[in-house]
């Protein structure tokens, strides 16, 4: 069974920084890419940030661009979210995502959702 376990949020000043990890658990034979997604109260989810598995190439929505960055461990299947000058319009809870998850033996390649983490700006 595999897992995305999530750490980090909680709450921040505007002009703050947070950092979000997400660690991808079980009997895990590849990972493809991974990101982060967060939904604020009463919208929709929207694509934050994502970084691909192999060369690391990254995406970040245009509201995020400049201010948070993606990483990742592949050896660990880790991914990171670091966020800096954070503002009010960036509360809301942020889900870990992982693509095309290949379990050890298996054929089968699935998408995996982390339980999310709040993150909330505010003075």
């Amino acid at each position: 069974q595999v897992q995305l376990v999530q750490s980090g949020g909680g709450l921040a000043q505007p002009g703050g920084s947070l950092s979000l990890s997400c660690v991808a658990s079980g009997s895990i034979f590849s990972v493809g890419a991974m990101g982060w997604y967060r939904q604020a109260p009463g919208k929709q989810r929207e694509l934050a940030a994502r970084i691909s598995s192999d060369v690391g190439d990254t995406y970040y929505a245009d509201s995020v661009k400049g201010r948070f960055t993606i990483s990742r461990d592949n050896a660990k299947n880790t991914v990171w979210l670091q966020m800096n000058s954070l503002r009010p319009e960036d509360t809301a809870v942020y889900y870990c995502h992982a693509e095309k998850v290949v379990v050890t033996g298996s054929n089968w390649e699935l998408d995996y959702w982390g339980k999310g983490t709040l993150v909330t700006v505010s003075s």
